[in-house]
């Protein structure tokens, strides 16, 4: 290496967490080397360009950086000012990013297993317990036997699981940093002939590396709390493709059910004048 790219070298491993988000240009400027020095030496790395290792940079950062370097990063990456439009624009780069790179076969192979499930688990902890809630919640309405494991304790968890078997389908979902109690659930879920649908965002991912089928959504950070509109969105597309695979199933279901909600005043009528 040059003197140039030793001090490049140096200052990534010193500061891996703050180069994610810079430019090649940035990062010359605070090394004090050219543009193209910075975008020679990740090609020399092996990279294909400069992005190449940024994005590797991002997938390392992503998996080790603790909440308090989180929030560091964040202070370098959207500053202090106009917070609103630089998350807002932080998503929807996310949401560009899982569109361009999604994987049109898997998703559609996951609904046709989703289809075919005798039952369907679904586990999300932590932050992704939003999703998997939300994902229950919708599939209930169209599946027969859905069961979201709800519970901190890893005990309970695989009490939930005991007669998981083969014709059922168990739904990971984890994003950095990756919950170890969903991959070890995962685990036993395969051990038990279930097949196994991991929603993350790499291949590298634990529960990518154990599923029998992946969706992929980018899930970049904005600081200690994650961006989960991509993977939010991914699954509002599967649940709308499921229910249209089984439409007329659903149809007489929400009939009955409407009936219901009017009976028992379950949602607020604008007409009525009555309130919640």
């Amino acid at each position: 290496m040059s003197k140039g790219q030793k001090r490049l070298a140096d200052h990534i491993i010193q500061h891996y967490d703050k180069v994610v988000y810079v430019t090649a240009a940035k990062l010359g400027k605070t090394v004090g080397v050219s543009e193209s020095t910075v975008v020679r030496f990740a090609d020399e790395l092996g990279y294909d360009g400069y992005p190449a290792l940024a994005e590797a940079l991002e997938k390392l950062a992503k998996d080790h950086l603790t909440s308090v370097q989180r929030i560091e990063v964040s202070d370098e990456h959207l500053g202090r000012d106009h917070i609103l439009t630089s998350v807002l624009q932080a998503d929807i780069d996310n949401l560009k990013a899982t569109l361009e790179h999604v994987d049109e076969t898997a998703f559609h192979e996951t609904v046709q297993l989703l289809k075919q499930a005798r039952r369907i688990y679904i586990l999300g902890v932590r932050s992704c317990a939003s999703l998997a809630g939300f994902l229950g919640f919708y599939l209930n309405f169209i599946c027969e036997d859905v069961r979201l494991i709800q519970t901190n304790s890893i005990s309970e968890t695989f009490e939930q699981m005991m007669n998981v078997a083969e014709g059922d389908v168990f739904i990971g979902i984890s994003f950095p940093r990756y919950s170890r109690r969903t991959a070890r659930v995962m685990e036993f879920a395969k051990s038990r002939g279930c097949t196994c649908i991991a929603i993350t965002d790499a291949e590298q991912s634990p529960l990518a590396n154990l599923a029998d089928q992946s969706l992929l959504c980018r899930s970049n950070m904005i600081s200690f709390a994650d961006s989960l509109v991509a993977p939010l969105s991914l699954i509002n597309a599967l649940i709308v493709a499921l229910s249209r695979e089984k439409q007329e199933e659903i149809k007489g279901k929400f009939t009955d059910l409407e009936s219901i909600w009017m009976q028992y005043d379950v949602y607020n009528s604008m007409d009525s004048g009555k309130g919640l």
